[in-house]
């Protein structure tokens, strides 16, 4: 269990609250199947498949470390181990630090079972969050957070999701680039104009099945934005535009999530080619394009946007 901060004012807990927490443990269990004697459709339970992933996420672990973070009982975790050795799963060596001390780590085999579990965690995990609403899915995140917020001494950052566009959005991607780029790089608003004719067409011409935007919220507000389109003159050529990430969410991987998105979904679509247009001056986002496995293929210095800037056209092949 977390450990609880008191509130420095005094309160009364009535029982209808104890009931309603009682009430949200069953239903939360029986979602996510952990009264199921084996966890995932797999022989393992849910204290064993938590070991496992404790040890394929460590470089390496003591059974003291990992005894400790998750506490658990010694002697409990102790015959987790000794089934995860017989089962081939789990080696040791001897500590060079404490000869008193073991390092675990798992083996090929370990690995091979941690990794199958691991995706039907996350097959499981997907087909829950796709039985959700747009707004379901937001509000479900933004309610998990909550809670672990409110139990944790010390609240982790609280992550993004990422969404199709809906009404409202074009509006925040235009006065979001305005601003940024006014106050980041100092650019006149013919760069938002730019923006605006960009998310127009956007609009007017909108086709879903070869085109999308990503609209990223943290805590409720939107925080980055990114766009895929066809390219007016070449068939199998799609340009991403528009990637911002306000400078709240920087640090998150949240651009080469974006970025990411937009790859998947060209290759979805049919596309051959991927092609971006962006300036030298804008260092973090060319850092993403190159590690996603862009090339720049073309650059023309010129004046733009109230700026002396070189202008730089970035293709990917799928």
């Amino acid at each position: 269990m977390p450990q609880l901060t008191t509130t420095a004012e005094p309160y009364t807990i009535v029982k209808s609250q104890i009931a309603a927490v009682r009430a949200f443990n069953r239903f939360y269990t029986r979602i996510i199947g952990t009264l199921r004697e084996g966890l995932l459709n797999s022989e393992y339970s849910l204290s064993e498949a938590r070991v496992l992933y404790e040890l394929a996420n460590r470089p390496e672990s003591t059974a003291r470390e990992i005894a400790r973070d998750l506490e658990l009982d010694a002697g409990y975790l102790s015959r987790i181990l000794r089934k995860f050795e017989s089962g081939g799963l789990l080696g040791r060596k001897a500590s060079v630090e404490d000869g008193r001390q073991s390092i675990l780590k798992l083996t090929r085999q370990g690995k091979a079972v941690f990794s199958e579990l691991d995706q039907r965690s996350n097959d499981e995990a997907e087909q829950l969050l796709r039985s959700l609403s747009a707004k379901q899915l937001v509000e479900f995140l933004h309610g998990m957070r909550s809670i672990e917020n409110a139990l944790e001494a010390k609240p982790s950052r609280a992550p993004y999701i990422l969404r199709q566009h809906r009404a409202g959005d074009m509006g925040w991607v235009v006065h979001r680039h305005g601003v940024i780029y006014t106050q980041e790089l100092g650019w006149t608003p013919d760069f938002e104009a730019v923006v605006a004719r960009i998310v127009a067409d956007f609009i007017d011409n909108f086709d879903p099945k070869r085109e999308r935007c990503w609209i990223a919220e943290r805590d409720g507000e939107i925080v980055g934005s990114i766009f895929l389109v066809k390219h007016p003159e070449e068939k199998d050529t799609a340009k991403l535009r528009l990637l911002l990430v306000e400078a709240s969410a920087r640090g998150l991987g949240l651009g080469k999530t974006l970025v990411d998105e937009c790859t998947h979904f060209g290759r979805a679509a049919g596309y051959k080619k991927i092609t971006l247009w962006t300036h030298d001056v804008l260092a973090a986002a060319r850092h993403i394009y190159s590690q996603a496995g862009y090339k720049l293929v073309e650059e023309e210095p010129r004046h733009s946007f109230g700026v002396d800037v070189i202008s730089e056209t970035w293709d990917l092949t799928l």
